[in-house]
């Protein structure tokens, strides 16, 4: 399956009761050889809205936290999430519903073939990396699985809840860029 083939079977997606009070389908956005595939729990409000993942206020930080280490979500990475629909109040996706959908992020992981996947907050790193996985204490850290690194970080959201985390973050990009130079060909 092809981009544009895999995103219009998202887009008509009905395999949960997210479709039900959806505005837009976020199917992710970015390069589609991207080697660097970072991954939230599910779209917001601003999300919904505009069909584009991380485009509120968390996104705004986001794409701050990005630009200081050369990663532009247009040129050289990609940005999507386990849920592809909001979940009513922004409340964590049901275990069904991240079943329902993650076909999906496998397929869009399957095209990407990323050599790094950034996971963004506790939902995305527990059904990602482990799922007993602590961000406030393992974040940063990078696990190999199956010759793909893994690491989180704190979803921007948090980040704005309790900005004293923003230093560990970017603490965390910095790492970050310095495993992209290591071990991607392409990203910079």
């Amino acid at each position: 399956m092809e981009w544009e083939t895999l995103k219009a079977q998202c887009l008509a997606c009905h395999n949960c009761g997210l479709c039900e009070t959806r505005t837009n389908v976020v199917f992710g956005q970015g390069a589609e050889d991207a080697e660097v595939l970072f991954v939230g729990e599910g779209p917001g409000q601003s999300e919904d809205e505009q069909g584009l993942p991380f485009v509120g206020r968390s996104g705004q930080l986001l794409d701050k936290y990005l630009f200081a280490i050369d990663l532009d979500r247009k040129k050289n990475c990609y940005i999507a999430n386990i849920v592809k629909c909001r979940p009513p109040q922004n409340r964590d996706p049901l275990p069904a519903e991240s079943e329902a959908c993650m076909p999906w992020l496998r397929e869009q992981f399957r095209l990407l073939k990323p050599k790094i996947v950034v996971c963004l907050g506790r939902v995305a790193a527990q059904r990602m990396i482990r799922a007993d996985f602590s961000v406030v204490r393992e974040h940063g850290e990078f696990y190999n699985k199956n010759g793909i690194l893994f690491m989180a970080t704190y979803h921007p959201a948090a980040l704005l809840r309790q900005p004293r985390s923003k230093p560990d973050a970017f603490a965390d990009f910095l790492a970050l860029r310095e495993k992209i130079q290591e071990v991607c060909e392409h990203t910079y």
